[in-house]
């Protein structure tokens, strides 16, 4: 009897409880997503350099289940207040409380147990389809990569299903505690007035002080590090809920209080519909707020890093290619490549030194990055310092000429690791000097295109030479600038796939979260929709009144949201070399998908408020 109760209950609300699902879904199939590729051994042990994107996918499992652990909670809370008239009811006819919360019980499993069901489903989809084509961009194949993958799945309904029982239990002991009254008349309760006075002006100047410290902390986090991390999170977050707290209904009343506004139209109706819920309201938009920040800064994150590879990679390296004593194949390839700047070095090498012409050096100076007080500048120039000759790179052997700085090194620069050259030192000679040295002779090859991404296959292969060449050396030795770039590219790609998915769950919950509030609350105004239908009010002038009000409360997060995102894109100022590249586009593509989610929630408002109209 009970589970007929709970299944005609959750009919009853159909409409409102597809709009938590789809949140729920969402947010699922994406974990489910994280997990198959973070764990997943046929895919990570498929690439040496793929292992690192495992720990990538894991911290958007983590970002993922921390925010949906809060709109599990916060999105329940709704339900349970949707229902709080009926179990009310049951109650007035007899029903006991401890019956009428397990009812709440059993629904909020059930709505679990579909959303699980559904979420995998969609996940091992998204799983199968982003795992191939992840592959595809960083070219290569994993024969035994299924998106069904039993260990996600597993861990995927452990975290869920203890978030609804967890939910489930939180619901019930809140039912248990509400009287029978306080249900039944609960959608005829206004929103009490939590800060009043002198007390929201003293409140909102705090809000301003903490984000002011939150935003004062992302702009230096290069030299707070992890404790700046802490206080911005726990200063913005806070700062956000004061605000809205304090300064939103400020507005609200501002806005009703201004006569010349007021008497335009009805707004007077507009500005009392918000002011009578917008106490209830404030909490919603200020998790809404941080919903935009957390999906609009992912994808902000994302293609950040995405963008970061080039640079980060010419950071380390100048040179796209170093080649000592290249092969005929692999100077076939060279000739192919459309080099800008290419040299080659003869050089010497005894126990003690490796020997470089001056004359080969003056002739073809190297470049080397261009540093100011601050650090790297991501310029290159080239060594302009004089190159004595007999200088040496170290004083171990009491040598009077000291290798310039600049020339130590942009040599090094051109050293392979695998040669085992540095434990040597450098040494400049003469011609002279050069023909008279006994040791192993060669040549040093090094060149620079004007787009090392454009030639990623030619320097592929040549690294496979390197290691036909030299059949010791392990690809993650090589530390060549494919190497580094390959490396860097992973991770990045893995990140934008991130970004991308936690940016679109994050905006799906807040989406659901703003929606389902306002959708939940709107059964109330029905009443007050049709006195004024009565009075002679144009049905233009009351649908225009419903586009005004739910513009205004999409409008405040939004403001606030991508202020945190155009400021909290500092955070990765110490990570990636240009954090604002084209800052524009995860902005454009949320103004889309909230304008959608807009248009959305006025349609489906003005079908319950004015129902006859089409």
């Amino acid at each position: 009897m009970l589970f007929k109760l709970s299944m005609s209950g959750l009919k009853s609300k159909l409409k409102d409880y597809v709009v938590l699902l789809i949140g729920l879904v969402m947010s699922i199939s994406i974990f489910y997503m994280f997990q198959t590729l973070a764990l997943n051994k046929a895919f990570l042990e498929a690439n040496s350099t793929i292992k690192s994107i495992g720990f990538v996918f894991q911290t958007g499992s983590v970002l993922l289940a921390i925010i949906t652990f809060f709109y599990i909670l916060y999105a329940n809370s709704f339900l349970l207040s949707l229902r709080q008239k009926e179990f009310g009811m049951y109650m007035m006819l007899g029903a006991k409380k401890n019956k009428i919360t397990l009812i709440m019980f059993i629904e909020t499993i059930v709505i679990g147990i579909a959303s699980i069901i559904f979420g995998i489903i969609v996940g091992i989809g998204l799983a199968q389809g982003i795992g191939k084509l992840l592959m595809k961009q960083l070219n290569f194949t994993v024969s035994g990569y299924q998106g069904f993958y039993v260990p996600s799945m597993v861990m995927t309904c452990l975290f869920f299903f203890s978030l609804f029982i967890l939910s489930a239990v939180i619901n019930s002991v809140k039912l248990s505690r509400i009287s029978v009254l306080q249900l039944v008349h609960a959608d005829t309760q206004k929103d009490s007035v939590v800060i009043k006075g002198k007390a929201s002006g003293v409140v909102a100047f705090f809000s301003i002080i903490l984000l002011g410290i939150g935003y004062a902390s992302m702009m230096n986090l290069d030299k707070l590090r992890e404790s700046g991390i802490m206080i911005s999170m726990l200063t913005a977050t806070a700062g956000t809920y004061m605000l809205f707290t304090s300064v939103l209904p400020l507005i609200i009343k501002k806005l009703k209080g201004n006569k010349k506004y007021r008497e335009k139209g009805i707004n007077a109706f507009t500005f009392a519909q918000l002011n009578f819920r917008i106490n209830h309201l404030t909490k919603v938009l200020a998790t809404v707020a941080m919903l935009v920040a957390l999906g609009a800064g992912a994808i902000s994150g994302g293609l950040a890093f995405k963008n970061n590879v080039i640079k980060s990679t010419e950071r380390m390296e100048i040179y796209d290619t170093v080649i000592y004593n290249p092969t005929a194949e692999e100077m076939k390839i060279l000739n192919s490549i459309p080099f800008i700047e290419k040299n080659k070095y003869r050089y010497k090498v005894d126990d003690r030194f490796v020997y470089y012409l001056k004359e080969d050096l003056e002739k073809y100076r190297p470049l080397i990055h261009e540093e100011n007080k601050k650090g790297y500048t991501g310029k290159v120039k080239r060594v302009t310092e004089n190159l004595p000759v007999g200088a040496v790179s170290s004083d171990s052997q009491n040598n009077k000429k000291i290798l310039p700085d600049e020339w130590a090194s942009a040599l090094r620069s051109i050293q392979p690791s695998y040669l085992n050259y540095f434990d040597k030192g450098l040494k400049i000679v003469d011609l002279k000097t050069y023909i008279d040295i006994r040791g192993n002779k060669g040549i040093v090859f090094f060149g620079k295109t004007d787009d090392f991404a454009s030639h990623i296959k030619e320097w592929k292969r040549i690294d496979e030479l390197q290691l036909v060449k030299y059949k010791n050396l392990k690809a993650d030795d090589m530390l060549s600038k494919y190497e580094i770039y390959n490396g860097f590219y992973t991770v990045a790609c893995g990140t934008v796939f991130m970004g991308l998915f936690l940016g679109i769950a994050f905006l799906a919950m807040m989406a659901s979260c703003l929606m389902f509030k306002i959708l939940s609350g709107a059964t109330k105004d029905i009443t007050r929709y049709e006195m004024l239908r009565k009075i002679g009010v144009r049905s233009e002038l009351l649908t225009k009144s419903i586009y005004k009000e739910l513009f205004l409360v999409f409008l405040f997060p939004a403001i606030v949201g991508i202020i945190h995102v155009l400021i909290g894109m500092n955070m990765f100022r110490y990570l990636v070399i240009d954090p604002y590249f084209r800052i524009w586009v995860p902005i454009v593509i949320f103004i889309i998908i909230y304008m959608i989610y807009y248009f959305i929630t006025v349609q489906l408002y003005k079908r319950i408020v004015l129902p006859n109209e089409e």
